[in-house]
């Protein structure tokens, strides 16, 4: 599949990963904007890889659905400013007429700047440059050519500055040990990073490469200064391999957590009512593939052990524990009244004097929990 053809019809995966960010725009924006507010600061959105305004089978592209969620709400109407851009200027131009097109637009107080320009060295210097207002960042490259460390970093570096990324997996772990990509890979993981990498992955099967993988660019992300990274996994039609992981990143521990439930509830199956955080056709398909881990026991060990001996609320439980793991907080509840049941806890108020909904005993942020000593 070519650049062009990519856009011909909208794929699931794209109708998934265009999902995400929608929501967490409304979501970061919904936080960002009272403080902006005090600030007489704007807020913005900005796509250094918009595409076309919408694809050939007629459904919108993320632009334009932003563009709508703005149009949408006073407040973003009268503060949102908008940056797409894209190198290919059949997709700006295609991009721009869709925009004229949405009922509404005249309305917004800042009208949506379209630009047409190679994504490098330069724009990279220009935004190092900047002090960033708010912002929404959105890299989604074809492959990996222009996305790089300090591309992400010259924006997320600002206050209320967000990132997400489409880190093309398939590509990237092809180009990895490519002399004609080095260059690009050098500027996505630091050349330090990079080399071990190649040197690390010649030994490794698939599966380990693409963990390797994943987890270096995070570890480069979070040495950047991107405390809280968050992948989701896309896997291909058939299940068996990976394609693509959308990358969050950000500063500030609230944005991780909102992230963290939209991409709870965007992944296609969970185990234990712990999320994927992937999107995988096969889940459906093969079921008996996803039943085999058991991650909500898992976690009601990891608790005891890191836990042992302390006396600690279940939010107190959450807020140390949850960052970096595929844990939400609904999983640590069910752990915590699965432990209490066991008699393996204790909890203040205990199960007989909590609510009951929906017929499960609830566990609220408050209660106190006594964890006893490793034996």
């Amino acid at each position: 599949m070519n650049n062009s053809s990519f856009f011909e019809e909208q794929k699931e995966q794209s109708l998934i990963k265009a999902r995400i960010v929608e929501k967490y725009f409304w979501a970061w924006a919904k936080v960002i904007i009272p403080t902006a507010k005090q600030a007489r600061h704007e807020i913005a959105y900005i796509d250094l890889f918009a595409g076309p305004g919408r694809y050939k089978d007629g459904s919108k592209s993320t632009p334009i659905k932003v563009l709508e969620t703005a149009i949408a709400d006073p407040d973003m109407r009268n503060m949102l400013k908008t940056l797409f851009n894209d190198a290919n200027s059949e997709h700006t131009n295609s991009l721009q007429e869709a925009i004229e097109a949405i009922p509404g637009i005249e309305q917004l107080r800042y009208k949506p700047e379209v630009m047409n320009f190679e994504v490098g060295e330069n724009i990279v210097n220009d935004f190092s440059r900047l002090n960033f207002i708010p912002t929404l960042f959105f890299v989604d490259p074809w492959g990996y050519k222009g996305l790089s460390l300090e591309l992400i970093n010259s924006v997320v570096k600002n206050w209320g500055c967000d990132c997400l990324f489409f880190f093309n997996y398939n590509r990237i772990n092809m180009g990895i040990g490519n002399a004609a990509v080095e260059d690009h890979v050098n500027a996505l993981f630091g050349k330090i990073r990079a080399d071990k990498l190649r040197e690390k992955l010649q030994l490794l099967k698939p599966e380990e490469r693409e963990l390797t993988i994943i987890e270096a660019i995070c570890e480069a992300l979070q040495e950047m200064g991107g405390k809280y990274v968050l992948p989701f996994r896309f896997k291909h039609e058939n299940g068996n391999r990976t394609s693509h992981h959308l990358i969050f990143v950000s500063k500030h521990i609230k944005g991780y957590e909102i992230m963290k439930d939209i991409m709870a509830k965007e992944s296609s199956g969970e185990n234990q009512g712990v999320p994927s955080f992937e999107y995988n056709p096969a889940t459906s398909k093969q079921p008996l593939l996803f039943e085999l881990a058991r991650p909500l026991d898992e976690l009601e060990a990891m608790l005891l052990d890191v836990f042992a001996g302390q006396i600690i609320t279940m939010e107190e439980i959450y807020n140390q524990h949850h960052v970096g793991k595929r844990y939400i907080s609904k999983n640590y509840k069910a752990a915590l009244n699965s432990l209490e049941s066991q008699g393996k806890i204790i909890a203040e108020p205990p199960s007989d004097k909590r609510q009951r909904r929906k017929g499960e005993i609830t566990f609220a942020n408050s209660v106190k929990v006594t964890f006893p000593l490793k034996p």
